[in-house]
């Protein structure tokens, strides 16, 4: 307890501009584990609905079934499923023109899905560059806190006429203050960055993958319209 207390008085008696470093390496640390949370639970549930589309996408079911289902959920649908609709959608819209060749019906339902993938991938990356930004900048930040710290202890001491270890001590600990808190505010950063950042690409390959194979589909079904 007494060691808690140490600390809390060192930043107390720190400088305004070591205390100004402690409170936005703080304000930072909040805010990136608010991020992680909530990054964390949107991927989780990414992933989770990119699994159980695929399985009932795979099912063997019927497509214009599976559109009628997604299209008359109330919210709007992310993620594999919503690549689906608007793929299928296209599809459905180009393949009532009769103008169209096979070829064009399934560019288009490919462009349309292109157009929510890219928007998925905007909404999965959303907040990733925070992150990257704390864990690289934070130690810097505590690190010219320790500095500012270390040069105002020294100042001091210029002042007296014989200079002792614990004249400067309290000086120099409030300053290496600043750099614990900036490595505390870095790491998990640095560290959700790589798994999110994993996590993502690993999804977008999921749905890169999932387009292709959804285009052959659409091609397949396009050719015998065009051949009935």
């Amino acid at each position: 307890m007494q060691h808690d207390l140490s600390i809390l008085r060192l930043i107390l008696e720190a400088s305004l501009v070591v205390q100004l470093v402690m409170a936005l390496l703080l304000l930072a640390s909040v805010a990136s584990w608010a991020v992680i949370i909530q990054k964390n639970r949107v991927l989780n549930s990414a992933r989770s609905q990119a699994e159980g589309f695929e399985k009932e996408f795979w099912s063997g079911g019927d497509l214009n079934g599976l559109y009628r289902r997604i299209s008359a959920r109330e919210s709007a649908s992310t993620g594999m499923a919503g690549i689906f609709e608007a793929g299928f959608r296209e599809f459905s819209r180009l393949r009532k023109q009769e103008d169209l060749q096979a070829s064009q019906v399934v560019e288009g339902a490919r462009r349309a899905m292109l157009v929510s993938q890219m928007r998925e991938a905007d909404r999965l990356e959303q907040n990733l560059a925070f992150l990257a930004t704390v864990g690289s900048t934070s130690p810097y930040v505590g690190l010219f806190g320790t500095v500012w710290g270390i040069m105002n202890a020294f100042i001091a001491l210029g002042n007296v006429q014989q200079a002792t270890l614990a004249m400067v001590a309290p000086g120099i600990a409030e300053a290496l203050i600043a750099t614990a808190m900036g490595l505390f505010a870095a790491i998990p950063a640095v560290i959700a960055y790589n798994r999110y950042a994993d996590t993502v690409t690993r999804l977008e390959s999921r749905y890169d993958t999932f387009m292709e194979e959804f285009s052959t589909i659409l091609q397949r079904h396009a050719r015998r319209a065009a051949e009935a």
